[in-house]
């Protein structure tokens, strides 16, 4: 060590001293509550346990005398009791608990709730055993006045209801909901019996659920609290599921039509989504005559006077219109195909108009809406192929497939890169038409664009060169010359960024190339590049990628002189190489060589540098 170096750096004069007094007394300040928070003596002898209690006698003492933090962490340790001594937690440990929920705090109440579900899922102890000691103390706390324990004791019950035979379902369960879903009770206890009646639809018979539970579905949805209403229609598919399309019809489709009118913005939504998704089991007729003109209505008002029904009928629009094809007049199969169009491009052709801060404000708030309008068009666009036949493709949807890829929102871009293999495999012979958009995203700005483009990016590129009969070799040739400038641009682009992994899954998806393009474009753009990257690269699995997709090109490069050039460099630049590091690339190069070529080739190329470098001065590469 050199002091004199540190000193000499180091400047005394009168002012910077005292900036060096600040900052020790700053140090001591930031150190005070450290020592202020040490246990004190009284405290330590508080929380410290005889060591010779048994686990279960230990648990009781907690429960009984401990602080709340010991009471909890017992309550956590639940599960390993139940698994160690079920039955002596069961005779003393379980009561305990019961006791303490009545005063427990949040914290100790959410604990108890995973703990009850984790023994339940962990079969500890039978079904009968658990709804006899521990369904009722989930009731108990099922209408906790803390709206997160009551959703949390909620979802342990919907789980529990799934294991527990019908007899206690009806007497436990299903016998108390009738009172519990009276208007007289809290608005926390009706929200939580819709719940519950949606989970027992599928444990019922069909006769039974309309004898007792179809009644209070039916109190529900006319509640006069609109959340109990939202609630109560969201179960309405669980319900008929249970009830078969017959009931469906005659009992949940004119509660689904009422509330599809109701006054609450979010009744109406919840209506409509649940509409969307109980389609199949509506008829033709039902179709026609009651599904056909609510959706109409719910679409001509997402533009007036209802936007918040508007980012879900974009979710929903490719799914209602291939559910309503069949039905469908030519005017409004060409009346929803533009409105799909007009959603598309929502947001992008406003006017800039001078707004104040208020409307600025709102203003943001509806931009926000708009790009998830969009990104949900992107995400259904496969769905519009079907809808408007794929061979009318270039006619009525490129325009917007355009848009959307060029979209100035990335989460739109991203949703499109996403979706383009399944655009690329429903246009077959046509797929050449949107090669444009793929070096287009192959280039996009954004890296999370790019990885969700790379995900199916072999599969794309073979359908480009190779798709449809129809698609000729003259297509093929002319789609190549800027695909690849596209696909370099797109590895730089990753290099240079801090996203490994991209760059990682990127090259590993770039071993399909020999498939695409002849040997000698590979050789001259991607070759040499995957042997840079190795060679200058810090990151391993960057390396090791790049590694076996240039072990890849090698067993596909047909030319010898190009070979031996490869192989040449491989051995002296790697496993000659001065960098301990390359070498030991080099082996795990040889390793990709080993599973890709020949024994013989590998013994005659390989085998001996390989040997030379168990004499390697670095102990790692012998």
């Amino acid at each position: 060590m050199h002091p004199i170096i540190f000193f000499s750096k180091m400047d005394f004069s009168q002012s910077n001293l005292f900036g060096y007094i600040e900052d020790l007394q700053e140090l001591t300040i930031i150190e005070r509550p450290v020592r202020r928070s040490l246990k004190t003596p009284e405290e330590i002898e508080r929380l410290t346990v005889d060591e010779e209690l048994s686990d279960i006698e230990r648990a009781v003492y907690l429960l009984s005398s401990g602080q709340d933090i010991q009471g909890t962490s017992v309550v956590a340790n639940l599960p390993v009791l139940m698994r160690q001594n079920p039955a002596e937690t069961l005779r003393r440990v379980l009561p305990k608990i019961r006791e303490v929920l009545h005063v427990a705090g949040v914290e100790m109440q959410l604990t108890a709730a995973v703990s009850f579900l984790t023994v339940l899922q962990e079969e500890s102890v039978s079904i009968h055993t658990y709804s006899h000691s521990f369904l009722h103390i989930i009731l108990q706390n099922l209408e906790h006045r803390d709206a997160g324990v009551s959703n949390a004791w909620l979802e342990t019950l919907l789980a529990v209801i799934e294991a527990l035979p019908k007899e206690t379902l009806r007497h436990e369960i299903l016998n108390p909901l009738v009172s519990k879903a009276q208007l007289s009770q809290t608005l926390q206890s009706r929200l939580v019996s819709c719940k519950i009646m949606g989970k027992l639809a599928n444990k019922f018979e069909a006769h039974i659920i309309k004898r007792e539970i179809l009644p209070l579905v039916k109190s529900l949805c006319q509640d006069v609290e609109y959340e109990v209403r939202t609630c109560m229609c969201r179960q309405l598919e669980h319900i008929a599921q249970g009830i078969g399309t017959e009931l469906t019809k005659t009992v949940v489709l004119p509660e689904l039509v009422e509330l599809a009118r109701d006054e609450g913005s979010s009744v109406r939504l919840a209506a409509f989504e649940t509409l969307v998704n109980l389609l199949d089991m509506f008829d033709a007729d039902d179709r026609s005559q009651t599904v056909l003109p609510l959706v109409k209505s719910f679409c001509e008002k997402s533009f007036k006077a209802d936007e918040s029904i508007l980012v879900s009928l974009s979710f929903h629009l490719g799914k209602l219109c291939n559910g309503l094809y069949g039905i469908f007049t030519p005017e409004q199969h060409l009346r929803f195909l533009e409105f799909y169009k007009k959603l598309s491009t929502l947001g992008l052709q406003q006017e800039n108009g001078h707004n104040d801060n208020q409307l600025q404000l709102q203003t943001l708030e509806q931009e926000k809406k708009y790009i998830s309008v969009r990104k949900n068009c992107a995400y259904n666009f496969p769905a519009m192929i079907v809808f408007v036949d794929p061979k009318n493709f270039h006619l009525e949807l490129y325009s917007i497939f355009f848009c959307l890829c060029h979209d100035p929102e990335v989460p739109v871009r991203y949703t499109m890169a996403i979706s383009f293999y399944e655009v690329a495999k429903l246009l077959n012979s046509g797929v050449y038409t949107i090669h444009k958009e793929l070096v287009t995203l192959l280039q996009d700005e954004s890296l999370e664009v790019l990885d969700a483009l790379v995900g199916h990016l072999p599969e794309i590129l073979e359908l480009m060169t190779n798709g449809g009969e129809n698609s000729g070799s003259e297509s093929k040739l002319l789609s190549i010359p800027d695909l690849i400038p596209a696909l370099t641009t797109a590895e730089q682009r990753a290099a240079t960024s801090l996203k490994w992994r991209t760059h990682e899954k990127l090259l590993q998806k770039y071993a399909c190339l020999p498939h695409i393009i002849s040997s000698d474009q590979i050789y001259y753009r991607f070759l040499h590049r995957m042997l840079t990257i190795i060679l200058t690269n810090n990151v391993l699995p960057v390396q090791k990628a790049a590694a076996r997709t240039l072990c890849v090109y090698l067993r596909y490069n047909r030319k010898q002189e190009q070979r031996h050039e490869v192989i040449q460099k491989l051995i002296e630049q790697l496993g000659q190489g001065k960098s301990y590091w390359n070498r030991l690339r080099f082996l795990d190069t040889c390793e990709f060589i080993m599973e890709l070529f020949s024994k013989s080739f590998f013994c005659k190329y390989f085998f001996l540098p390989v040997l030379e470098l168990t004499h390697d001065p670095v102990a790692n590469v012998r």
